[in-house]
């Protein structure tokens, strides 16, 4: 196996029309956040909206980590308090018979370490979804995408279930033929799968200390194991998969492993175009830490005030040594503050990190 990659700042390429790509993203998240704001009469996320649960745990890193893994925040043995926001990823609350793909926020607390500019607080987040590559190879093709989902924001409601079935049907018609398509699965033709045993991947590549990743939280207790790929059925339950999670987290003790997968080869495993998938057997992913997670009320109504109304998750928040890295990544810091800081006007709430002992 190759020696992993060290990072330097020339292994990102900025485009030179970044900065207007990034004001066109914002002019279209604000689109989505009006819209189902002044439909609805509260403000939501501009990119998946919809929690289904939101889950309280510790995140105790490996001891004894080789040099290339004991990287920024893994580079020390301890112990974290973590929350964990489960959602997919539409802009709007759509009944959960549309199915899409689905993502896992991942809040870390006190960590300590250089942060990187503008990152408020002392939290390292992670944003994963149960995928393995992006829908586009920049931000500019994304923001065309972009500008067609907004257009259907709180619109057709009826129309969206019966797309996502002839969708799912396509999809799984695909994948008998070893097809994979993100472009359906965005559009409401993923599996409605159970949340709780998806593995979940960052995506896009993030600087690891002196090196470059791309990191995933797979599931491994076998109360969660036993789960994956399970699909729900939601029809006539608008929130199926919220009150499934809930209702099997009052048993499960869950637990995760938090991965890396360290880039050996900038070539096949490119920083710019996150379509490119990172193969396994050349860039294994390790684990350097585990996510525990108790039987909980998964929507238990405090918890949920303080995680899915009062706090905002970013990949630009948190260490300087886990700086995101890639066209997509720096496209994500504007649009997040924006999305944030419309939700915390539209609804008078404050959006704040948490301190020691939250």
């Amino acid at each position: 196996m190759q020696a992993p990659v060290r990072y330097s700042p020339d292994v990102e390429v900025v485009r030179s029309d970044e900065g207007e790509t990034i004001e066109q993203l914002n002019q279209t998240f604000d689109k989505i956040l009006r819209t189902v704001a002044d439909d609805s009469g509260h403000a939501v996320r501009s990119v998946h909206a919809k929690s289904h649960g939101i889950l309280e745990g510790v995140l105790t890193i490996d001891a004894n980590l080789p040099p290339e893994l004991a990287q920024g925040l893994f580079a020390k043995p301890g112990e974290h308090r973590v929350y964990m926001r489960m959602s997919t990823n539409a802009g709007d609350i759509l009944p959960d018979a549309v199915s899409l793909p689905r993502g896992l926020a991942l809040k870390v607390l006190d960590v300590e370490g250089e942060r990187l500019p503008g990152a408020e607080g002392t939290t390292q987040n992670f944003i994963l979804v149960n995928g393995k590559v992006f829908q586009a190879p920049n931000a500019e093709k994304f923001l065309g995408s972009l500008k067609l989902l907004a257009g259907t924001t709180d619109r057709a409601e009826g129309l969206k279930v019966a797309a996502s079935t002839v969708l799912r049907g396509i999809n799984k018609s695909l994948h008998a033929v070893g097809i994979e398509s993100t472009t359906i699965g965005a559009l409401g033709g993923a599996p409605n799968v159970d949340p709780l045993g998806e593995t979940y991947y960052s995506v896009t590549p993030f600087r690891y200390g002196d090196y470059i990743a791309k990191f995933s939280v797979a599931p491994v207790a076998p109360a969660l194991t036993a789960l994956t790929g399970t699909e729900i059925d939601a029809s006539g339950h608008p929130n199926a998969i919220r009150e499934t999670v809930q209702s099997e987290m009052r048993g499960i003790e869950g637990v995760w492993e938090f991965r890396v997968q360290l880039c050996r080869d900038p070539e096949r495993q490119p920083v710019e175009d996150p379509t490119v998938e990172w193969s396994e057997d050349e860039a294994p992913f390790q684990r350097v830490g585990l996510i525990a997670v108790r039987p909980q009320d998964s929507w238990d109504e405090a918890r949920v005030q303080a995680v899915d109304e009062e706090m905002r998750f970013s990949v630009w928040t948190g260490l300087a040594a886990h700086r995101p890295l890639g066209n997509i990544n720096r496209a994500r810091n504007a649009p997040y503050k924006h999305s944030a800081a419309f939700r915390q006007h539209f609804n008078g709430c404050p959006i704040h990190e948490p301190g020691a002992g939250r």
